[in-house]
C-alpha cells in the first residue's frame, strides 16, 4: 500500500503520457523528487476534483482553465515544476493524474503556500475566518512588510434569467486586506487604506498621484504602491 501512495505521488508531478512534451522539459528535476518521494504521498490526499458544471458561461479557474507549471510549499518543503490548477470559486488547488487524466484535489490542510506560472504567489493565512470568502484561508500575497498586502480572488454564480442552454455564468471579485500584528483589515476605499498606513497626503501625492496612480483606476496597483511608501516610511523612522 505504501508503495502505491509513493508511486502516486511521483506520478502526480511527472506528467507521464497526458503532458509527455511538457514532461520531457522538466524530467531532469525528478532525481530531487525522488529523494524526497515520502512527502508526495501528502499531494494526493484531497479527493478527485469534480468538474464544474458544462452549461455555465466561463470556468470557476484563476487566470487559465489550463494546468500549467507552478511551486508549491508543503511542511515547509518546496517542490518547482509541479502541475497546479487554482478554482477560486471553492478555494482549491488542484493537480492532473498523468495516466486517467483525473483532477485530484491537493489537501489544503498540508499546502504552506503555492506559485502559478504567472508568477503570483498564494500562502494558507489564519486569522480572517470570519470572512465569508475566507473558505480554505488562501490569499494572494501583493507587498510584505510591517504592512502586508493581500488579496481574495473569488468567483461567484450567476443564474441566467433567459430560456436556453446557459445556466449561468462566473463573475469574478478582488477583495483586499492589509495584514499587520494585529490581523486582518478589510480596505474598501482609498480614504481607509491611507488613514490605516498613516501615509500623509504629501506623500500620496508625491509617490502616487504624481506618477498617475489612482485607486479607481487600479486598486491594485495603488494600494501595493502606497503599502510599499508605508513600508519604506516606517522603516526609515526605526533607523
Amino acid at each position: 500500500m505504501v508503495k502505491i501512495i509513493f508511486y502516486l505521488g511521483l506520478l502526480v508531478l511527472s506528467m507521464g503520457s497526458v503532458l509527455g512534451q511538457q514532461l520531457a522539459s522538466t524530467s531532469g528535476n525528478l532525481e530531487q523528487y525522488k529523494e524526497e518521494l515520502p512527502f508526495f504521498q501528502e499531494l494526493i490526499t484531497g479527493g478527485q476534483y469534480q468538474d464544474p458544471p458544462s452549461n455555465y458561461d466561463g470556468d470557476p479557474f484563476y487566470l487559465s482553465k489550463t494546468f500549467e507549471l507552478g511551486g508549491l510549499r508543503i511542511n515547509q518543503i518546496y517542490y518547482p515544476e509541479v502541475y497546479l490548477l487554482y478554482d477560486i470559486r471553492y478555494d482549491q488547488v488542484l493537480t492532473i493524474h498523468p495516466v486517467f487524466s483525473e483532477k485530484l484535489l491537493i489537501n489544503p490542510e498540508k499546502i504552506n503556500e503555492f506559485r502559478l506560472n504567472d508568477g503570483s504567489v498564494f500562502q494558507k493565512l489564519d486569522g480572517n475566518e470570519s470572512y465569508s470568502h475566507h473558505k480554505k484561508g488562501f490569499y494572494q500575497v501583493l507587498e510584505e512588510g510591517r504592512f502586508t498586502l493581500v488579496s481574495k480572488h473569488y468567483k461567484a454564480v450567476k443564474k441566467s434569467t433567459e430560456i436556453g442552454k446557459t445556466m449561468g455564468s462566473y463573475e469574478e471579485f478582488e477583495d483586499f486586506f492589509l495584514v499587520d500584528t494585529e490581523g486582518f483589515h478589510p480596505i474598501k476605499t482609498k480614504k481607509q487604506a491611507i488613514k490605516h498606513l498613516r501615509v500623509s497626503k504629501k506623500l500620496v501625492r508625491e509617490k502616487l498621484t504624481k506618477n498617475k496612480i489612482y485607486f479607481n483606476q487600479n486598486k491594485e496597483l495603488f494600494l501595493k504602491e502606497l503599502v510599499s511608501v508605508a513600508n519604506q516610511h516606517a522603516s526609515s523612522i526605526q533607523e
